[in-house]
């Protein structure tokens, strides 16, 4: 089944997420190789896809896993959480209806 993965950013999280972020995007990465993941994204503070200093508010994650307690684990070991970058996290189950 499919997962969202909804994370709030820390105020002032960039450097905290830069300093995690190659681990974050291996993790993604694999998640890809396993042809698990559907999409993944930061949400940038501002209106551009280059927010530079104003940073970021949050991600998105969509991927399968095989259960919601999975899911959760897998959200749970973030580099950007484990950091503090992420305030929180939300795992929910999701259903694909669009692109089909």
């Amino acid at each position: 089944m499919l997962y969202a993965i909804l994370s709030e950013d820390i105020q002032n999280s960039l450097e905290k997420r830069q300093a995690a972020r190659p681990a974050h995007i291996k993790r993604l990465q694999d998640l890809q190789e396993q042809g698990r993941l559907v999409l993944a994204g930061p949400h940038p503070a501002i209106d551009t896809n280059t927010p530079g200093e104003a940073g970021f508010t949050g991600s998105l994650v969509v991927a399968e896993f095989a259960t919601l307690e999975e899911a959760q684990k897998w959200a749970n070991k973030d580099p950007y959480l484990e950091s503090g970058a992420y305030a929180r996290v939300t795992v929910k189950p999701f259903k694909q209806v669009f692109p089909q």
